[in-house]
């Protein structure tokens, strides 16, 4: 196997980690762009990644992240500035002459979406589209590390709840991992992915009540769906000083939720990776520190 070089962008987040991982162990080098430099960067240095710091809304870095790779990663925050930051990733991709990127998008990305971030996405993959850059647009449901997250995982913790106003949706949490793994298939073996959208979907199909049940049963006490208004659910996000890009994306994500908007299941992750996705109950077990006080 001939040896390419990558670009991960978000190298220190959820999906981003994973994918430096398997494309290192694949044989690939790679090229991690970070914020910041702190501790997660120099443990991607220990893994064999160069890394190298910059900002996607400074054209400069962007160029400077892409030159002399064969394809690249790009993910962003829920945060303004994702179309400015893609035209300037996707000017910089047509420049190094990418044969791949890889776009995070979202399940909820679409021309009417409510929530500023879901339609920011969906004009993003339009821009890489227009910029004829090779693509391949990724939408996953909920993250497995949603159930992590502090304003998720709190009340979990301390008062056996997942309080969230899903009402009676589903969705098949899917694991950063298992992205990971597809994000790198996609980047090394690109010809029959380009120009594709895949939603991204997990094991299995459940409800909050039944996802509740599994964390409970897990970490051995009693855990319940007991789920919250949007008021609630507002209120308690300003709890955690959220902004409100942020808090207005969650917001409307609940409301896509209940619409069934994060539902569905597919074959796509094995199809791609050769291997099931992870469980809702492993993804627990492998994470059950995370739910203790």
């Amino acid at each position: 196997m001939k040896q390419r070089k990558y670009l991960v962008t978000a190298a220190t987040g959820k999906t981003g980690v994973y994918t430096v991982e398997h494309l290192i162990r694949s044989g690939h080098a790679v090229r991690a762009l970070v914020h910041t430099e702190d501790a997660r960067a120099d443990a991607l240095r220990q893994t064999g990644a160069e890394v190298i710091v910059g900002d996607l809304l400074e054209h400069d870095d962007a160029i400077r992240a892409t030159d002399g790779v064969a394809g690249a990663y790009l993910c962003y925050p829920v945060s303004p500035g994702f179309i400015q930051a893609t035209a300037y990733f996707a000017d910089a991709a047509r420049r190094a002459g990418l044969d791949i990127v890889v776009n995070m998008s979202q399940i909820s990305a679409r021309e009417n979406a409510k929530s500023h971030a879901a339609r920011d996405h969906w004009i993003a993959e339009r821009v890489l589209d227009w910029s004829g850059v090779p693509t391949v647009h990724i939408r996953p449901t909920f993250f497995s590390e949603w159930l992590t997250f502090p304003w998720v995982r709190d009340p979990i913790v301390n008062e056996g709840k997942i309080t969230l106003p899903y009402g009676e949706g589903r969705h098949a949490a899917i694991g950063a991992e298992d992205q990971a793994r597809v994000i790198a298939a996609l980047l090394t073996h690109p010809a029959e992915h380009v120009g594709k959208i895949y939603p991204l979907y997990g094991a299995v199909e459940m409800d909050h009540r039944q996802i509740a049940e599994v964390v409970g049963q897990v970490i051995g006490r009693k855990v319940v769906y007991s789920p919250s208004t949007l008021e609630q659910y507002r209120k308690h996000l300003e709890s955690y000083k959220l902004p409100e890009f942020i808090i207005q994306h969650f917001e409307e994500v609940a409301v896509d939720y209940q619409n069934g908007i994060f539902a569905g299941m597919n074959d796509v992750v094995h199809r791609i990776t050769g291997q099931s996705p992870q469980t809702v109950e492993a993804f627990v077990v492998a994470n059950r520190k995370a739910f203790e006080a």
